[in-house]
């Protein structure tokens, strides 16, 4: 088929590829503009325009979709389908019309349960046993779609950053499934009854609030690991946790229980496993306590 790929992270690149072994024309590669980063604040290509250019696939970054020139641009690359991975561009309708069979996106949630910026983020700090992916047939709305195909794995003890990767491989093959058969897939309309959305997360969910319970904590924890990390402060120093456990224990909330870091909560108690220090590298609580004891009652905010 003649392919047009929009994506723009890391979570797109196995579909990319997938496409590519699969032997489908891919014509363009459509991503976010390279932007800003690390120290020097250097524009940097996004993971998708890296392989697209190791793949030698033509990339296109406007910053927007919504002029007649961009859609007629799109329009004459004449695609059977645009495969839509995490682009992070709005598709005006003239776009979405454009391909023949229409576009389709890699959404990692079983729709309707978390449409919108941040599913897998969502599902972990929501206590979900199963997330997955589903690929839809994309409309107007916000992940509103029909359905074609679904796949679902366990959350179980994995964070945000195990599930990405996951999911984004789980995603290509059911993507070059679903392409594989597309003329036997009868879409399935999403249930509106159902639908929750999963709005990105903002900077102030990220602070640790020991009130609440060391479950719930647990979950954060992981829902936001590696990024944008949970944190909590001690004295004037920020520190982030990416792993921690669930101890049985009760003390007053944000108070350090013992000399292994087991903090107190609005019920049982939190062990941080795993932390990074404001321009250090991630390390085991061991590891960190011998650099920065914690001493038994200090209270973290």
């Amino acid at each position: 088929m003649r392919i047009i790929f929009m994506g723009t992270p890391e979570f797109a690149v196995p579909t990319l590829k997938a496409l590519h072994h699969a032997a489908h024309e891919i014509v363009a590669v459509y991503t976010q503009p390279p932007r800003p980063a690390g120290r020097g604040k250097k524009l940097q290509p996004s993971p998708v325009q890296k392989e697209a250019e190791v793949l030698g696939i033509e990339v296109r970054s406007p910053t927007s979709l919504k002029s007649a020139e961009e859609q007629t641009r799109f329009a004459a690359l004449e695609a059977d389908v645009a495969v839509v991975a995490a682009y992070g561009l709005i598709l005006p309708q003239a776009v979405l019309d454009a391909p023949a069979h229409g576009c389709l996106n890699v959404h990692a949630s079983i729709l309707p349960r978390w449409r919108g910026a941040a599913p897998i983020h969502r599902a972990v700090m929501a206590g979900d046993p199963t997330t997955g992916v589903t690929i839809m047939q994309m409309e107007a709305g916000l992940d509103t779609g029909p359905m074609l195909a679904t796949i679902r794995t366990p959350i179980e003890a994995k964070t945000t950053g195990e599930l990405t990767q996951e999911l984004a491989e789980k995603g290509a093959q059911l993507m070059v499934g679903t392409l594989r058969e597309l003329a036997n897939h009868r879409p399935l309309a999403q249930d509106e009854e159902r639908a929750i959305y999963a709005p990105k997360i903002d900077k102030a969910e990220a602070r640790i609030d020991w009130g609440k319970s060391a479950e719930e904590l647990e979950r954060l924890v992981r829902g936001l690991a590696p990024f944008p990390g949970a944190w909590f402060a001690l004295e004037d120093e920020r520190v982030k946790v990416l792993r921690a456990e669930v101890i049985e224990q009760e003390g007053e909330p944000g108070e350090v229980l013992d000399d292994t870091l087991t903090v107190g909560c609005g019920e049982n108690a939190l062990r941080p496993t795993r932390l990074q220090r404001a321009g250090k590298p991630a390390m085991d609580a061991s590891e960190f306590l011998r650099g920065r004891p914690v001493a038994k009652g200090t209270m973290l905010g």
